[in-house]
């Protein structure tokens, strides 16, 4: 979620150098239950010690605003299409969810 916080807020500025104001939260699709409750979380355990500053990270942003992190379900993660292998059933509901077209398909 760290790596995607900071991707989404060097987009904005990016954005907003070229003139385009994006004032809205960036929302964050996150299929990782625990990932969310300890980024939303103030308090840690000894468990969570090593990614301490990621969630510090990502926590500013949170309350800041300028994410919104959303739980969705595994089949449902878009971002899977880029990251794993998938079957022909799965992969063609994602890329459908895209707006994916295969140029044969019947228009």
């Amino acid at each position: 979620m760290a790596a995607v916080t900071s991707e989404l807020i060097w987009l904005k500025s990016f954005l907003s150098s070229l003139g385009i104001d994006h004032t809205h939260s960036m929302r964050v699709l996150c299929d990782n239950k625990s990932a969310l409750h300890i980024a939303k979380n103030p308090v840690f355990h000894d468990r969570t010690k090593h990614i301490e500053v990621d969630c510090h990270f990502i926590r500013q942003h949170l309350t800041s605003k300028n994410i919104e992190a959303s739980h969705v379900q595994s089949k449902e993660q878009i971002a899977d299409l880029f990251t794993k292998a998938l079957g022909g059933e799965v992969f063609v509901y994602l890329s459908r969810k895209l707006g994916i077209r295969s140029p044969n398909a019947p228009t």
